[in-house]
């Protein structure tokens, strides 16, 4: 398999970062001249072999990749189906995360700063910036809601171990919404030596673009794996959403594939019905949130609702504006799943394959419960394992009775 390097694809944003209707620049004046340098230095790099190679070697000897693509035997017996994992759970620090962490860390090194910021939810973004800071020789604070906080103990101390800060935001509903609003006011007053690294593929342009292009890579390994592994592409390939950097990566080299239909799955929280869910593209309309328009969760007067998940990686109340513009070309489908249904599946891999996934992957694969066994019958899906769950092994703890 050939070094990555991104390539443009037909539904890449236009010269203002707009996906159709979505995505943008929504941010205050102060801003605007560090997004600017940064959409200049990324069409600089962007497909620049030197760059790449750069991260290609911190891909291969630091993180780990290529990840394998996994084909479960007791999963695929139980369902009826191939089913293949694509094992980011395997990468450095436990996720997907790090894949956008080193290309903006590189990044970040060849603008001359030296501090990186990052907010963070289930704190794998966190711990990834964190890692890449502590390899790179530079300052680090990350930004996490105090509920996420409590409910992510472990990965709070793996970030104060490498080196960073961490601050607990108090505000709002204090968890990754708020914690990505005091990271982008962080940024505003020191956006002179300072590198915002957003961990998903939301924000103003060009993040959705550049963590989109980053986090490629997944979907561009798994294709060439599963037509060696396999002989044949997925019918399916499925991810779970937060703000959508997984589902991005994992989507990108298959949306236009006539034969394979690409599957989002949101956090259903508690149910649909119940007010306490994060089902941004499912239940909410579009509005601005985070230097950028997309489906948000919001009341008739345009405030934001709180999102819910037993997941801190899925607990946004928002989604990136690709998702938002797939949605709306019926390029991807896109659904949700409960928390019980993710904790049910959360035990089931793991008692089946012997692989315990994160809260987040979880609701992936509790989908292929929800889809028609006559309908994928023989059929061959993709899970994106987006990462592990030690992280969340305190919350089950308390959450299952075994």
């Amino acid at each position: 398999m050939r070094d990555y390097i991104p390539q443009a694809f037909d539904f890449d944003p236009d010269e203002r970062g707009h996906f159709g209707k979505f995505g943008g620049r929504f941010v205050p004046e102060t801003l605007m001249p560090s997004l600017i340098e940064l959409d200049s230095i990324y069409k600089k790099y962007r497909f620049d072999p030197e760059f790449w190679q750069e991260v290609n070697a911190l891909y291969n000897d630091y993180v780990g990749r290529p990840s394998p693509l996994y084909k479960t035997e007791n999963l695929s017996r139980q369902i009826g189906a191939d089913i293949f994992l694509k094992r980011e759970d395997l990468n450095h620090t436990g996720a997907h995360k790090v894949n956008n962490t080193i290309a903006q860390g590189v990044l970040a090194k060849r603008m001359g700063k030296t501090k990186i910021i990052a907010e963070t939810g289930a704190g794998q973004h966190g711990v990834a910036t964190a890692t890449i800071a502590a390899l790179m020789g530079l300052e680090c604070e990350v930004f996490m809601g105090a509920k996420d906080v409590e409910r992510q103990q472990l990965n709070v101390f793996r970030m104060k171990l490498l080196g960073a800060k961490v601050h607990a935001v108090e505000s709002g509903s204090r968890t990754l919404k708020d914690a990505m609003n005091e990271a982008i006011r962080h940024w505003v007053t020191n956006a002179r030596d300072t590198f915002y690294v957003i961990g998903t593929a939301a924000g103003p342009h060009p993040y959705p673009l550049m963590v989109r292009d980053f986090q490629a890579i997944i979907s561009y390994e798994a294709k060439a794996q599963i037509l060696t592994q396999h002989g044949k592409l997925p019918e399916y390939v499925i991810a779970c959403i937060g703000g959508g950097s997984n589902a991005l990566g994992m989507f990108a080299h298959f949306i236009n594939e006539p034969s394979t239909q690409c599957i989002g799955i949101e956090a259903g929280g508690k149910g649909l019905t119940s007010g306490e869910h994060g089902a941004s593209l499912r239940l909410g309309r579009p509005g601005i949130l985070h230097g950028q328009l997309s489906y948000l969760l919001q009341s008739d007067e345009g405030q934001i609702k709180e999102a819910y998940s037993i997941s801190a990686g899925l607990d946004y109340p928002g989604i990136g504006p690709e998702h938002s513009y797939l949605m709306e070309q019926g390029k991807v489908l896109y659904d949700a799943v409960t928390d019980e249904e993710a904790l049910d599946a959360f035990v089931w891999l793991s008692q089946s394959e012997g692989i315990v996934p994160a809260f987040e992957s979880a609701h992936a694969i509790a989908y292929l419960k929800k889809m028609p066994k006559e309908q994928i019958k023989g059929k061959t899906i993709i899970i994106s394992l987006s990462g592990r769950g030690d992280k969340d092994m305190i919350q089950a703890m308390e959450l299952l009775k075994l």
